[in-house]
């Protein structure tokens, strides 16, 4: 049994990792979402944070918990100060605004000696143990469920079913918004400072707009209604792959067939409580007309 854990850890234990980085991509994403926000920069702050965090453990003698809170800090510091003028607009305009700034972040490192330029990093140390991962998406979980049941959370949902009409109730919209801007930054560079650290090399090209994409695609996936709807995405996106690999070539037309059938018919996400109560609704109400009869 020893035998055949160590063997599975050794082959599997990148997408374990893995599963656990992208589901806290896909909470950074639902945050912002939660507060009526299209933004697709939490690609660009995760790259901010592997940078901070591989640069600070490659060139100096801190500690990996110092790594990652500048991998927290810096994004958040850079989400501050592009939120405060970019947050005014909305929708697909906010879309392709914070598309833009991922652009200039990849770009600007793609042309910067110290990051490695267009070759990225290479080297880094491997700090990343598994149980890091666990206990900050437990953490991170915990937060935003409290943050869900908070003045903060409701004041999130009531910007994003009516933006004028929370503005008319008192509630400060702009202060709401950047907060969602601003924690979500921190998620995505705390994700960025872990990967960094299991993969040992980091690029430009990681954090461009696939990456922005993908990220946005595991929280619809799963659902943004609860907080299990994008972990669950990000587990099943990050898993597929592996499970299609017998396909090869037909692998991503798998994967993208399976994306277009949730869109179609289950445009909530898999997790979507309201269709799961009114399923089990169904079933007690059917187990009761058969016993009547």
């Amino acid at each position: 049994m020893a035998e055949w854990w160590e063997g599975f850890w050794l082959t599997y234990n990148t997408v374990v990792y893995g599963v656990g980085v992208n589901a806290l991509l896909a909470l950074s994403i639902y945050l912002t979402l939660s507060c009526g926000l299209l933004s697709m920069a939490n690609a660009a702050f995760m790259g901010i944070g592997a940078y901070a965090a591989a640069l600070i453990s490659m060139q100096t003698d801190l500690s990996f918990p110092v790594a990652l809170a500048a991998s927290a800090a810096l994004p958040a510091l850079v989400a501050m100060l592009i939120g405060i003028p970019t947050l005014r607009l909305s929708g697909v305009y906010l879309a392709m605004a914070t598309l833009g700034f991922g652009e200039v972040v990849r770009v600007s490192v793609i042309n910067l000696e110290f990051t490695g330029g267009p070759m990225g990093l290479n080297g880094i140390p491997p700090k990343t143990e598994f149980w890091h991962i666990v206990l900050i998406l437990a953490l991170t979980l915990y937060c935003l469920a409290r943050l869900r049941r908070s003045k903060i959370g409701r004041a999130f949902e009531a910007i994003k079913e009516d933006e004028i009409a929370a503005r008319l109730m008192g509630v400060n919209v702009a202060r709401y918004k950047l907060l969602a801007f601003v924690l979500g930054a921190i998620i995505a560079g705390l994700a960025g400072g872990l990967n960094a650290h299991y993969t040992f090399t980091i690029g430009p090209n990681n954090y461009g707009f696939d990456h922005a994409v993908d990220i946005l695609t595991m929280a619809v996936f799963g659902g943004t209604s609860t907080l299990i709807g994008p972990t669950l995405g990000a587990a099943i996106l990050t898993l597929l792959p592996e499970a299609l690999r017998d396909l090869n070539n037909y692998r991503l037309a798998v994967n993208g067939l399976i994306l277009i059938l949730v869109i179609l018919y289950l445009p909530q996400g898999l997790w979507d409580p309201r269709r799961i109560r009114a399923f089990w609704q169904k079933r007690r109400e059917q187990r009761t007309a058969g016993k009547v009869i």
